[in-house]
């Protein structure tokens, strides 16, 4: 074979190879996190991420902020409809584990993380057009920032809401200091220290979703809320309570904690979290029982956080909250709970986290306030 014929194909194998690393990188497309559309006059988000139960990051939060303050301004634009692709959760929550390993190095996502999802979840509380999530499954942690602050709500029977960050070190954030303590009687302190789950209809009842529809209904319903012109939140209410009035799934069962309301109203209406646990232990039922156990496994640091973070957010605005809840989300990056929290639920999945303090008694008032303490220029701002 000549000199040149044999130095041409030399040349050309890498070359194919380098063709073929392009074909499989374009046939191997990486679908958008998260999607942003217009369908008439409605911008639709879709939370594309469902292999990881659309878990919020921080690019996604990125996409999502500046287009919805565009669409807020944009003259074309009536109305925000929120929802998720792969049919199991609308969002489990915030990229924790990515958190958690930039907080251990020192990485700024520990800061810009919160500091950003808590702006959005205060421009959703804010909205000036009507804003509709559909949370059709799994919608915990920061999925329930992304939904509970706007103006309508739409759970289905997939539907499963919890706030269960007293489990990992953290507190219920995403603004769960505003809208938990203004839930009837003492329901969303329960909810946010013991980390309740609420499935289907009750999470309606408990007054997170403002809607129950059927699942099956849910894509006639999107295609009615696009063709509304020119909506008002009547316009958009009215249709939502015609697609309720549909729906007859679970309807005659009652809530789930119906007959222990006053109980939890009685129990949890103590001054503190060891004046709670006395009541639960004194009380001496089996639910009673129940909530005592969950509550001996959450963080004890967590759990004094969250019982004043709600008894202060009561008599809050969003805005206010948010800027609190930002200097706890920087005091548990500066703790152990958190990290040994995901530790235990979410990395070595052995259930059984070491909590440094150990017990409630071991918290001080001072550890606490200095967690709520003002980060002066680092503060949150609006």
């Amino acid at each position: 074979m000549p000199l040149t014929v044999l130095t041409s194909a030399c040349r050309l194998k890498p070359l194919c190879r380098l063709e073929r690393i392009q074909a499989h990188l374009m046939s191997s497309h990486v679908e958008p996190e998260v999607l942003l559309e217009k369908a008439g006059r409605a911008a639709v988000i879709t939370m594309n991420r469902p292999k990881v139960l659309n878990a919020l990051n921080l690019s996604m939060i990125r996409r999502i902020h500046p287009q919805l303050q565009k669409w807020e301004s944009d003259p074309e634009t009536d109305m925000v409809i929120i929802k998720a692709a792969g049919g199991k959760a609308f969002c489990a929550g915030g990229d924790i584990r990515a958190v958690t390993e930039a907080g251990k190095v020192g990485d700024s996502l520990a800061q810009d993380f919160f500091r950003e999802e808590y702006m959005l979840n205060n421009s959703i509380g804010s909205y000036r057009k009507p804003y509709v999530a559909i949370i059709d499954g799994i919608t915990m942690g920061g999925g329930v920032g992304l939904s509970v602050h706007g103006r309508f709500r739409v759970a289905t029977e997939k539907t499963l809401f919890a706030m269960p960050e007293t489990a990992i070190g953290l507190f219920p954030d995403v603004g769960g200091g505003y809208f938990l303590p203004r839930l009837r009687g003492k329901l969303g302190l329960f909810l946010a220290l013991t980390g309740f789950r609420l499935k289907g209809r009750d999470v309606q009842r408990a007054g997170v979703a403002t809607h129950f529809v059927e699942s099956k209904k849910i894509p006639e319903l999107e295609q009615r809320l696009v063709g509304l012109k020119s909506p008002s939140d009547s316009d958009v209410s009215r249709l939502l309570e015609s697609f309720q009035a549909q729906s007859d799934l679970d309807s005659d069962k009652p809530f789930v904690l119906d007959k222990h309301t006053s109980d939890i109203d009685r129990m949890f209406g103590s001054s503190s979290v060891e004046g709670i646990l006395q009541n639960l232990k004194a009380d001496g039922s089996d639910f009673a029982k129940k909530q005592a156990e969950i509550l001996s496994r959450m963080s004890p640091t967590s759990l004094k956080v969250t019982f004043r973070q709600l008894q202060a957010g009561a008599a809050m605005s969003l805005q206010d909250v948010l800027v609190m809840e930002y200097r706890l989300s920087q005091a548990c990056m500066r703790g152990h709970d958190f990290y040994e929290g995901v530790r235990s639920v979410l990395i070595d999945k052995d259930q059984n986290p070491r909590w440094s303090p150990p017990s409630l008694d071991q918290v001080s008032d001072c550890f606490v306030d200095e967690c709520f303490a003002s980060l002066g220029e680092k503060d949150l701002r609006f």
